[in-house]
Parts: C-alpha cells; structure tokens; sequence
C-alpha cells in the first residue's frame, strides 16, 4: 500500500481522497507536510491554499512524489507549483486520475 500523506483541508476533497487513499494521513497546516513528506510515498496538495507554495519546494526536496491541484483558472499557481518540482494540475483532471496518481 502507498503512504500517502495530504493538506487538502476541504471536506468534499478530503472525502474523495480517503476513498482512494484509505490510509492517508491529513496535515493541519502547510508547515505539517515537511516533516510528515518525509515518511510518504506521496503527498498531495490543495495548491490554492495560503502558504502551500511558501512549503512546496522543501516537500519536493524530501524525496515524495508530490503532486497538486488547483482551480483550472489559476494558470499562475499551477506554473509556480511546477517551477518548484510538484506535479501541478487542475482539480478536475487530478480527481479524475487520482487513482493513477496515488501510484508512486
């Protein structure tokens, strides 16, 4: 089974995760996801989030597959979360191919 480990703070998205993903462990808060990425196979984020692009970069550097999403129509975070290594997408295609992407 993938650790995976999360900071999805909306209760929709964190529902459809833990349906794929019945063991992921939830984070607080942005800062949570560094020490905790360190343990994960793979570690998802909400990237329209305050102060998950200030973290971003030290979650890459731990090694985890990271992989995030955002609303279709924020280009700008998408491309700053992928300048700082995260697999970046729109929330749609990432809900559509979360089974895929829990992979490591």
């Amino acid at each position: 089974m993938t650790t995976v480990v999360a900071y999805v703070p909306d209760l929709m998205d964190r529902s459809k995760l833990a349906a794929a993903a019945p063991d992921v462990t939830f984070v607080g808060r942005p800062a949570a996801l560094v020490p905790a990425a360190s343990e994960a196979e793979v570690v998802v984020v909400d990237l329209d989030r305050p102060g998950v692009l200030d973290v971003l970069a030290d979650v890459v550097a731990t090694g985890a597959r990271v992989v995030g999403f955002a609303a279709h129509v924020d280009a700008s975070t998408l491309e700053a979360a992928t300048a700082r290594g995260c697999q970046a997408m729109p929330r749609s295609r990432f809900f559509r191919s979360l089974g895929e992407l829990l992979t490591p």
